[in-house]
């Protein structure tokens, strides 16, 4: 069973190795590589050429192409059109993969057929790096799974595998959104109800996070706007799903939640003039959503406003509480 693993990379001449070496170091054979440069600048595509000459063993096929809409999705979409392996990892340029990553997908994945079963999707655990150096496991669930990929991105880009023949019943990517995509994706995915699996024991995934290198940056005031886009999409998303009326609610005022941790980052990186009207959009919707009852007013709006002072405090945990709250 052959399985492929897509990368775009844009403008990772000085770093991207890192991350190919650890994909050229995994026990699992056979296993494709596709590389997808998205318009990069620097000398990133020399820089790929000269891995795939270095790499032409047998089992492990490296495939180099280009996209030029410049979004990380519209990369991943065209690495889909090149990959040939039943199953597909997603990674990104800045990270890490141990060396029995794939070998380990591809054991659950054999296990469920000798059971007659046909995964879909398999969540895996990894491990977030700092710029200080600092590691801190990622929010890991086996239950519940919805609210902790809405709270935790538990389907963040790398740290699932997919069957192909699924993911293309997906739509795939949303090439116009260059922030949070794999969050949006990730509740699409689960709005398709894959039959999903859980892969235990260690860490084989590290994730730069938040570091000067990274995809994800270092804030968010610089890109206000976006973030609220994808929140108001997938809003929509899932008020035109086929999920009970119960779980709809609950996972939008999930959704407004989140819009009010935004908030709060504005807040805690001294924008106050964007964090105010934020907040008061996500307080607004989620009284609503309780009718502005007694329960809202007498529980979960104190504890809602005690939530978004503790994150512009800097504060952790409170998605724990969000999660039994709402």
């Amino acid at each position: 069973m052959e399985i492929s693993v897509i990368i775009p990379v844009y403008n990772r001449a000085s770093i991207v190795r890192q991350t190919l070496e650890s994909v050229v170091a995994q026990t699992y054979r056979p296993l494709q590589v596709v590389l997808v440069d998205n318009n990069s600048t620097d000398d990133t595509m020399q820089v790929l050429e000269t891995f795939k000459k270095e790499h032409p063993g047998e089992g492990f096929n490296v495939v180099i192409t280009s996209e030029s809409h410049h979004t990380a999705g519209a990369a991943r979409n065209r690495g889909m059109e090149y990959a040939t392996g039943k199953w597909i990892l997603f990674f990104d340029s800045d990270d890490v993969m141990e060396e029995d990553l794939v070998a380990s997908y591809a054991r659950i994945i054999e296990r469920a057929r000798d059971k007659g079963e046909e995964l879909d999707l398999i969540s895996a655990r990894s491990t977030l790096v700092f710029p200080d150096g600092t590691r801190r496991a990622a929010p890991f669930h086996r239950h519940d799974l919805f609210a902790q990929h809405l709270l935790h991105g538990q389907l963040a880009t790398q740290r699932y595998a997919v069957r192909r023949e699924f993911f293309a019943s997906t739509d795939g990517w949303n090439i116009d959104l260059p922030r949070w995509n794999d969050w949006e994706l990730g509740l699409r995915l689960l709005l398709a109800r894959p039959h999903i699996a859980y892969m235990g024991g260690r860490s084989r995934i590290i994730i730069n996070h938040n570091g000067a290198d990274s995809i994800t940056g270092t804030e968010f005031h610089s890109r206000h706007g976006e973030w609220e886009h994808v929140i108001d999409i997938m809003k929509n998303e899932v008020r035109c799903s086929q999920l009970k009326a119960k779980h709809k609610t609950r996972f939008e005022r999930l959704l407004e939640y989140r819009r009010m941790v935004l908030a709060a980052q504005y807040e805690h990186e001294g924008h106050p003039e964007l964090a105010k009207p934020l907040c008061q959009q996500a307080y607004k919707a989620l009284g609503n959503s309780y009718n502005n009852s007694r329960c809202w007013r007498w529980i979960v709006s104190p504890i809602t406003r005690q939530l978004f002072a503790r994150i512009a405090a800097g504060k952790r945990g409170s998605a724990r509480i969000a999660r039994l709250l709402y």
